[in-house]
Parts: C-alpha cells; structure tokens; sequence
C-alpha cells in the first residue's frame, strides 16, 4: 500500500503541474524533476503534513517563495468530498501545511483492520538485491554479549528492508582460518592434557567442557604422526562452537540465508580470483616477494600487502575475495555491520570494491557502538579470552527475548547503550517493552470484555471519527507506520520503530482514559470505537512483529 506522505506528495505535483498549466507558475522546474521534502509539523495546529516545494522552486522560477506556495494552495484548495485532504495554507516564508481529511483517515483504520499485521509493509519504487553480513563473531567462543547487539541491528535492518519490498540476504561468515583456530585447539590439547590453556590461548568453563568432550578418534587423528595437531583440534572445537552459535541466533529469532566461512572463500578460489582481478586491473604490484594493492591511489595513507611474502594471504586479500564472492551472487547492495573498532577498514573496502570494477556506493558499512552491561549500577567486564562473560543465552534466560530485542531496537547502532539488566527484567512500565506489551494486551482485554457482553466493533468508522477529535488523533497516528518503516529502510536505522510504537501506545492509554469503549447503552459509538482500538491492536502487533517482539493477548 502507498503510505500518507506517498499520496500527499502525488497531490503537491499534481497541483504544481496543474499551475504550470494554467499559467499561474511559470514551467522552469517539471514536477519529475523537484526534490522536496514532506514533513509532520512539530505542532499539530501547523498540520498533518508540510511540504517545502514552493522554497525549492522559488529561485528557479524566480518568484518569492510565498507567491509559489498560494500558486500552490489554489490549485490544493479542497472540496467537501475531498478524499484525501481537508484543507492547505501558506505558512511562514512559503511552507505548505496541509490537513487530511477525516474520510480519509477513516477508511485508512478500516484498511488497516482489514491488513491486520501486515499493516505497515509497502513497495518501494526500485526494490533491490541486499546483501546484510551481521554477527559474524570468530567461533573461538559462544555468542557473548557483547556480540549481541550485532545480531539485533542486523536482523532488525533486514526485517525492515524486507518490509519495504527490497530482496534480502542474510549472511554469516565465519573466521574459521588462521592462527586463532590453531590458539583454540592448542588451548583444548592442554586441556586434554590436564594442564592449563597457554597463556595467550583461550579460558574459560567452555574451553574446559571443549577437552572433556574431546572425542578419542578426533584427538587419535590430530596425535598422530605428521599431523598438525592444533589445526586438528582447532577445526574441530570450531565446528562445535559454530553449532553452539547457531542454536543461540535460532533461539533469539535470528535466521540466516547463508553460511560463508573463511576458509571456503580460500579453499574455492574465490580469494585467488578476485586477487587477479585486482592485478589485471593494474591495481597491485610486486615488492620485496610480497603482492601490495595501490591503495594509496585511492586515498589511503599508504599501500596494504595482499599476500605476504612467505605467500600466505591477510586478511585483506580475504576480503577481496569476498567482495568478489558477494558481487557476483548479483546483489546491488552489500551491507557490513561491524563493531565500531572496525572503523579503519572502511576506506580500505571500498576501495577494493573500486579496484575489482564495483560501485564502491553499493558498498556500506555500518558501525555500532560498544555496549555497557550494567548490573545494579555496576558495569559487568567481559574478556572472551580469559573467559569471563556472560554468554548470549544466560541474557536471555535472565531477561527474555523480548526485553532484549527492545532495548537493543531503541537506540541508533552508532549510539552507545547502557543495558540496565535489572530494568530489563522489570514488569512494570517503567521498561518500554512491557509499556507496549501491555497496550496491545489490554486492548485485546477490552475486545474479550466486549465480546462478553454481546458487543461487536463495527464493519467501518466511516462519519464516526470526524466530530471527535480524540478518536481522529488516535486514527492519524496509526497511519504513521508505513512512512516509519520507509524512513527506517531508507535511513537504515531503526530505532524509530520503538519510539514510533512507545507514542502510539501512549496515545492509546489516553484515548482509552477520556473515551468509553464497551458502552451498551451507545451502542453506534461502542461500535465505533472498538474498531478504532482494533485497529490499534493491529498496529501495535505490526511493529512488534517487525521488532521480533511478541504481542502478548493478556498479560
């Protein structure tokens, strides 16, 4: 479905073409070729919507901004019977402010009710081939916490992207190569041997748990002669933890399309094709028995080594591989969460992207921001490697799925977090998540408690919001989910989902405070109303949903 703002906008270029027509405004900017934005007013007098055209067109047409804008209101000037909008006025220096009609408005709640939680999803114009890597962790560990907010970004942005129609592809690549595994199977060969894990090795009850587990055929093939004993053992634990790592993200409601490891990109040729490629391209060199990429003539301070001198790749070389891997799966976007101390890669990337032939834009990386844990107003310290942290699912015991997919949801990745646990796990609506939870829950209370006393929401609201402007408030601000969730996919931050549904189910209560619902002895306007909160049952489980939040029938 077209959200609000889609349709108001077709509205304002329609009336600008109808002026341009008409002669009231000259030709100079066609209706295709102007960019304005459309806006909520900060104050509901000021209107539903504002549009900006008439100041972008001033100057080309060589008018003042006011003159463009009442150029405008004329050709906008509602009707009774318009469906879309009640009335527009030239504000301040030329912005349109325009109100939509209660008709409207109303046959939008009935929609909704008919969409129930598919309400909020819509198509953008182009749709694309989105590859989202997240998570990622090296499966040297369970899935701690301080690798969950990853998980969380990356699954929320792909929820939203898919909500908008765009084709996304959810990927994981593991580091599975290196002298990390080789530290990991050293670290369980101790073990094994009932000593402790070297010092720059792996700690920890799971490392522990890894060599009691160890079976007698793995360790009888990583001992024997000619064998690389830790490579063995590393292969081996790394596979476990992996198993380990995906039954967390299943438990958390975070699927992924595809597994790419490390090695594989090696091991296929993948690494080796996109190095020449580079090569070919005249974008590497030769110097002192290692292969170096130009870098620094894309920008960058100095040039990076591809393969080393004693021929082994860095992780750079990897990486080429992998872009080359990604690109020619036929994606339009590539989209990389990573951790913030990642930031000086980003240059690097796309300037490979650049070098094998790619659009280096189709390239994004987004960085997120560290996490404080925080338990009674203490920060909780984690090292993966001494082995002290608290892994993925002890958080989720302790607080659930849906405490930790909302404080994690509420705030920009690049924004850093103080994850209060104990709030977390509070059941009141001093935690957000509960506060809506609860909306949703005690409007399918009211519904159950209608239905009880013979009570039925009525088929449409149409005229039964006009003269209420309570009712109609709440009506307008179920509309907003469509361009929330357009603006959340095309910002690619999400964190207005949860304050978008935080308002709403504040705007609810309120609602539900001044108006009576289940009223027998009005029966019309009971009617009425219990559509209007069905319909607000459907929003809010929407947003949920696209959270990765239940919405719970009673609470």
């Amino acid at each position: 479905m077209a959200t609000t703002r889609d349709l108001i906008r077709r509205r304002v270029e329609a009336a600008l073409e109808r002026a341009q027509a008409a002669g009231r405004l000259p030709a100079a900017a066609p209706a295709e070729e102007t960019s304005f934005e459309i806006v909520r007013p900060a104050n509901p007098e000021h209107g539903d919507f504002a549009a900006n055209l008439a100041l972008k067109l001033a100057a080309a047409m060589k008018q003042p901004p006011r003159q463009v804008a009442e150029a405008l209101v004329a050709e906008l000037d509602a009707s009774p019977d318009d469906p879309l909008l009640a009335g527009a006025e030239v504000a301040g220096p030329g912005f349109l402010n325009l109100w939509l009609a209660a008709r409207h408005v109303e046959g939008s709640v009935d929609t909704i009710r008919g969409l129930g939680e598919r309400y909020g999803r819509t198509e953008v114009e182009k749709a694309q081939k989105i590859n989202v890597e997240f998570v990622s962790a090296n499966p040297t560990g369970p899935l701690h916490i301080g690798n969950a907010r990853g998980a969380f970004v990356g699954d929320l942005l792909c929820r939203v992207l898919s909500a908008v129609g765009h084709v996304v592809t959810r990927e994981y690549y593991f580091n599975d190569a290196g002298r990390q595994v080789e530290l990991l199977g050293q670290s369980v060969a101790e073990i094994k041997l009932g000593k402790e894990p070297p010092e720059d090795g792996y700690h920890g009850d799971y490392v522990v748990e890894l060599g009691r587990e160890l079976p007698d055929e793995i360790w009888a093939r990583a001992t024997e002669s000619g064998a690389d004993r830790d490579l063995v053992l590393g292969t081996w634990a790394s596979d476990r933890i992996r198993a380990g790592i995906e039954a967390s993200l299943e438990r958390l409601g975070v699927h992924f399309d595809v597994w790419t490891s490390e090695q594989t990109l090696v091991d296929d040729g993948w690494v080796a094709r996109g190095v020449e490629r580079v090569r070919a391209a005249g974008h590497a060199y030769e110097e002192d028995g290692a292969l170096w990429f130009r870098s620094t003539a894309f920008g960058d301070d100095k040039d990076r080594v591809i393969f080393r001198s004693n021929g082994d790749p860095t992780y750079f070389a990897k990486d080429i591989g992998y872009l080359t891997h990604k690109f020619e799966r036929g994606f339009d976007e590539l989209i990389y969460i990573w951790g913030a101390d990642h930031h000086g890669t980003i240059a690097r990337l796309r300037n490979a992207a650049e070098a094998l032939g790619f659009d280096a834009q189709r390239v994004v990386v987004l960085l997120i921001a560290w996490v404080r844990f925080v338990r009674d107003g203490q920060e909780m310290s984690m090292s993966k490697r001494s082995g002290e942290f608290i892994t993925l699912d002890e958080l989720l015991s302790e607080v659930g799925v849906d405490a930790a997919r909302w404080f994690f949801a509420s705030r920009a990745p690049s924004t850093g977090i103080d994850f209060d646990i104990e709030l977390a796990r509070t059941q009141s609506n001093e935690n957000p998540v509960y506060y809506v939870q609860y909306a949703h829950a005690r409007i399918s209370s009211i519904l159950r408690k209608a239905a009880g006393e013979g009570l039925a929401a009525a088929e449409s609201v149409a005229g039964g919001l006009a003269d209420d402007p309570i009712s109609l408030g709440l009506a307008k601000e179920l509309l907003r989910l469509p361009d929330v969730v357009r603006d959340a996919a095309d910002a690619r931050e999400t964190q207005a989902i949860t304050t978008y549904v935080t308002g709403l189910a504040t705007t609810f209560h309120a609602f539900y405070r001044d108006r009576r619902v289940v009223d027998s002895s009005a029966l019309e306007a009971s009617g009425i109303r219990l559509a209007l909160v069905d319909a607000t049952r459907a929003t809010i489980a929407s947003a949920l949903a696209l959270l990765g939040i239940s919405a719970p029938d009673s609470m």
